[in-house]
């Protein structure tokens, strides 16, 4: 296999977490008996330009065509989205007179606070069933995978951006080139991209191998990302480091020669953190399957634990990341009773793989659990906040990552 990014032959192994279903295929009831295709996640690095990405992985139409996940259930990721509106407005001056591009737009959850300022919108997202709701909202979206071709049609239609965003879509894209080579297309002269994705380096540094799924193509450090945008000349001028997701990167791009965006210390400083720390050397990447393998020890050790005292154990939320989580580490029923989330999209199914049910968060109410698990551990102070009454009855709320801990 090539790497996606510079074509080079990949032959090192990052991490291998075996078999898994892809993580947003939820089940219902009467798909229970019906055989489940499992796909490879393992995961490789290139050491020309130290992309690392999956190995074996399916078609994109295989998993966004109908997605399970939809962005405005999270009040943290709403939240989150506005704050970033508010921004590009004050540090870049959008108005009414400029044009806001969003790649892989969901519901709508972001460019409603720019429609909101009378700035246009256009959302282009793959999902139809998601796409529905923004246009429901009055968010104009284009049901499309973007890249060079659906670039070009924009282009052609007078269509591009000032602004060019996207958040969690970099990872999810299969041919990284002919994207970035699209957004090139789509991009006005004098305009500015953002990308949000997890940073590769708090990845590693956090254990946050249940990050890693079939929707995740790439995993990025900034030196690799630096790297796969200036081959298609777009500089990076400026980035960000977020606390989003367990850790991501916010990167500013233009058009390459653009003197009206200087690069700012935030990139040098970055590159050379990561150079220091050594993401240019192969040694630094080996022994993080180590690391996740003793995690899977330690979570199966407590659960095993819980069990044989006769504590009861279920779930919060039912995220990809928590979907790669149970599978590597072979929890189902046994281990947790159901899982709740908020989403009614997911309720009344069952994860992919593992089969655990999925409920309306009142259920935990009704069954009075010893442990809740929260599985989007990112989210787990919104979670805990939201579902604080679960310590009336003495309750507690464990998360597994970047390790098993009994929150207070």
């Amino acid at each position: 296999m090539k790497c996606r990014a510079c074509q080079q032959e990949l032959n090192h192994t990052f991490v291998d977490l075996g078999v898994s279903p892809l993580s947003n295929s939820y089940l219902a009831a009467d798909g229970l008996e019906a055989m489940e295709p499992h796909y490879p996640l393992k995961v490789l690095l290139c050491t020309h330009c130290w992309l690392v990405q999956l190995g074996a992985v399916t078609k994109p139409e295989n998993i966004f065509s109908d997605y399970a996940y939809f962005s405005s259930f999270s009040e943290t990721w709403l939240r989150h989205a506005k704050d970033y509106v508010e921004k590009m407005v004050q540090r870049f001056e959008f108005n009414e007179g400029h044009k806001v591009i969003e790649i892989a737009s969901n519901d709508g959850y972001l460019l409603q606070y720019f429609a909101d300022r009378n700035i246009p919108v256009l959302g282009i997202e793959p999902a139809a069933n998601v796409a529905r709701v923004a246009v429901a909202r009055g968010v104009e979206t284009l049901v499309e995978f973007f890249g060079v071709e659906t670039a070009k049609k924009l282009a052609a239609e007078g269509k591009k951006a000032d602004l060019l965003l996207g958040n969690n879509v970099l990872a999810h894209v299969p041919d990284l080139n002919d994207f970035i080579t699209g957004m090139k297309i789509a991009l006005k002269p004098g305009g500015v991209i953002t990308m949000e994705f997890p940073h590769l380096m708090r990845l590693m540094s956090g254990n946050q191998f249940d990050t890693i799924y079939h929707e995740h193509f790439s995993y990025f450090s900034f030196i690799s990302v630096e790297k796969a945008f200036a081959r298609h000349g777009i500089t990076l001028f400026d980035v960000e480091e977020l606390s989003t997701h367990g850790g991501s990167l916010r990167i500013y791009g233009c058009h390459e020669g653009d003197a009206a965006r200087p690069i700012t210390d935030n990139v040098d400083e970055l590159r050379d953190r990561e150079l220091s720390a050594g993401f240019d050397r192969i040694e630094t990447y080996q022994g993080f399957a180590k690391q996740v393998e003793e995690s899977k020890r330690n979570l199966l050790e407590f659960l095993i634990e819980a069990k044989r005292q006769a504590k009861t154990v279920v779930g919060y939320g039912a995220p990809a990341k928590g979907n790669t989580l149970l599978n590597y580490c072979g929890i189902r029923t046994d281990f947790l009773d159901y899982t709740v989330d908020r989403s009614p999209h997911k309720q009344g199914h069952f994860l992919p793989g593992t089969r655990i049910p999925i409920f309306a968060p009142e259920k935990i109410r009704e069954t009075k659990p010893d442990y809740v698990l929260i599985l989007p551990w990112n989210l787990k102070d919104e979670i805990a906040s939201q579902m604080a009454h679960i310590r009336d009855w003495g309750g507690r709320f464990v998360v597994a990552i970047p390790k098993v801990e009994v929150l207070p």
